[in-house]
């Protein structure tokens, strides 16, 4: 519990403001349940006691103050409620921007180490598990703790006792027998969130490999696996809700002790005149009172194990800090600048040799293109360039400058890459055009869906620029969608573009059509073109072929 704490505690303080009245609110809650018990059992006791001399009994105050005790406890548990979730609502924004945050400064290499599945269990379940620490976990056993001091006061000062066997049982339900829960279902909690990952993993893949799964044959094996990780969560949660059972027929049990203790001790004091029978029963319904609410803090100790498990999930990313950092004191890199490989070597694994000593130079305004089979290394010395990874020896320099003596933010100002995934995000035109730049204005926006050759296309649909994509850019052909994605990064302003596989899914016709407007395009900026197909002469200054791990300088005439 320390531990997840000490980790949340920051975003506590944050949002100190937004849940305090929460607290407050809570303890208004509390006292009024309480007190309602209270005084309404001392009242009916009272006016029992009282039936043949009503004259003589005042029967407006605590009938007043049993309905204002109800009023206040009704208008306070709806803003507990309210307030409470406004504050965790504030704490799951901040919680999933901390996660993301720490996924986005992590190199492309870290992130291969993790399954799609389990980034996005991780910054979904995971989140949504530690959310609710703060208005289940911590909030109940705030309110328990000062509910039973002043309770135990009470009794200490009327039926001193029945104060020390309450004070025992209500620090069994507040602080032991979570301690028990919390232990207990740690282990279940931990797998709980690993098999919930494993699900979303399964999930994803089945959606993502559907077709491959049925032409293979192997929906079955993929059914057989989704089975079993759904059975072992299910096996995860029937844990939990065994303990937490439990943990409620203990409360059950402790209630009922505590109530039959003051029963029992205020029976000698009413004998021997300390205690008045109504007052007796007021007692008890408060003792009552009190434990009903200590019991949602067992709750939130059956909810622990799950919050302990998804911490530790989450500060794995916190913990795996950048590979690929800037340099103490870095670097400017000139805006037009030459690119030289200088005997570049990178192997992904020490026994799969991938690029051997790799030597190429791109001029200012030099259009290159890069040919290779498949597996060669050319989306390598693409990651190579942008610094998503570094060199195992040698290295890449603009005009001079090793790229790893400047900072990534000037350096992917120097350079944009398209890469052969790029995605259309679900959003806008404008949306997606501005994660290049986003203080583009409307006149800049048209300029590179012109230069792109897509301002046509795009003023003819209903919404122009506000047009809704959909997801995946659905409702654009695949041409239109890699013509806006190469539009977002003309917006960069980058002198040196970087393609990889641009013409991937586009018919022929297509194909050549786009590079036909390359020059067009790049309005003189540089030009790395990695590719299967076959490039027009005029669109290439340079021609080579990745083989073995090194670059072969190939005649234009004779490129692909």
């Amino acid at each position: 519990m320390r531990q997840l704490l000490a980790w949340m505690w920051p975003m506590f303080w944050r949002r100190r403001r937004a849940l305090l009245p929460a607290c407050v609110l809570a303890l208004v809650t509390a006292a009024a349940a309480v007190g309602l018990l209270g005084v309404s059992g001392w009242f009916l006791t009272a006016t029992a006691l009282v039936s043949g001399a009503l004259a003589t009994f005042n029967l407006f105050v605590p009938s007043a103050m049993v309905r204002g005790l109800a009023f206040v406890r009704i208008l306070s548990r709806y803003g507990e409620r309210v307030a409470g979730h406004a504050a965790t609502l504030q704490l799951l924004t901040d919680l999933r921007t901390r996660v993301f945050a720490n996924l986005l400064r992590l190199d492309a290499g870290q992130l291969a180490r993790w399954r799609d599945g389990d980034l996005v269990a991780r910054l979904t379940g995971d989140v949504d598990a530690l959310d609710s620490t703060f208005l289940l976990s911590l909030l109940p056993l705030l309110v328990g703790g000062i509910a039973g001091v002043v309770v135990i006061a009470v009794l200490a000062a009327y039926v001193p006792a029945a104060a020390v066997a309450v004070g025992g049982l209500w620090l069994c339900v507040l602080l032991l027998a979570p301690a028990w829960l919390a232990r207990h279902v740690r282990r279940s909690g931990a797998e709980r969130q690993a098999h919930s990952a494993a699900l979303r993993q399964h999930v994803l893949q089945a959606v993502d490999g559907h077709a491959d799964l049925l032409a293979l044959d192997a929906a079955g094996r993929a059914e057989a696996a989704l089975a079993d990780s759904s059975d072992r969560l299910r096996a995860a949660a029937l844990s939990e809700s065994r303990a937490f059972a439990s943990g409620q027929a203990l409360a059950l049990a402790c209630t009922g002790l505590a109530m039959l203790a003051v029963a029992t001790a205020g029976a000698i004091a009413l004998a021997e005149g300390r205690v008045g029978g109504a007052l007796l029963v007021g007692c008890v319904l408060a003792v009552a009172g009190l434990f009903e609410v200590v019991a949602p803090v067992l709750r939130g100790a059956v909810r622990y194990g799950t919050a302990a498990a998804a911490a530790e999930r989450v500060r794995e990313i916190e913990r795996a800090g950048p590979e690929i950092v800037d340099p103490l004191q870095p670097q400017a890199l000139s805006p037009h600048g030459t690119l030289e490989f200088r005997q570049v070597r990178f192997r992904h694994h020490p026994s799969l040799p991938l690029l051997e000593g790799v030597d190429l130079r791109i001029a200012p305004g030099e259009r290159v293109v890069v040919t290779g089979a498949s597996g060669s290394g050319k989306s390598t010395l693409l990651a190579l360039l942008l610094r998503l990874r570094d060199p195992q020896s040698g290295g890449i320099a603009w005009d001079g400058v090793d790229l790893r003596e400047a900072s990534l933010s000037e350096l992917h100002r120097r350079i944009a890459l398209l890469p052969q995934d790029a995605p259309v995000f679900l959003g806008t035109v404008r949306d997606n055009l501005r994660i290049g730049d986003p203080d583009a204005d409307d006149a800049r926006l048209w300029q590179v869906l012109r230069h792109a050759g897509l301002d046509a296309e795009i003023r003819a649909l209903p919404g122009g620029l506000d047009q809704w994509l959909g997801e995946g850019g659905r409702t654009l052909s695949a041409g239109q969608a890699r013509r806006l994605c190469l539009a977002r990064v003309l917006l960069t302003g980058a002198s040196l573009i970087a393609l990889d596989e641009p013409t991937e899914g586009l018919d022929p016709d297509a194909e050549q059509a786009f590079f036909r407007d390359l020059p067009r395009i790049l309005h003189g900026r540089s030009l790395l073109l990695i590719t299967h197909a076959a490039v027009p002469l005029e669109v290439s200054d340079a021609a080579w072929e990745l083989v073995d791990g090194k670059l072969e300088k190939k005649a234009v005439r004779d490129a692909p």
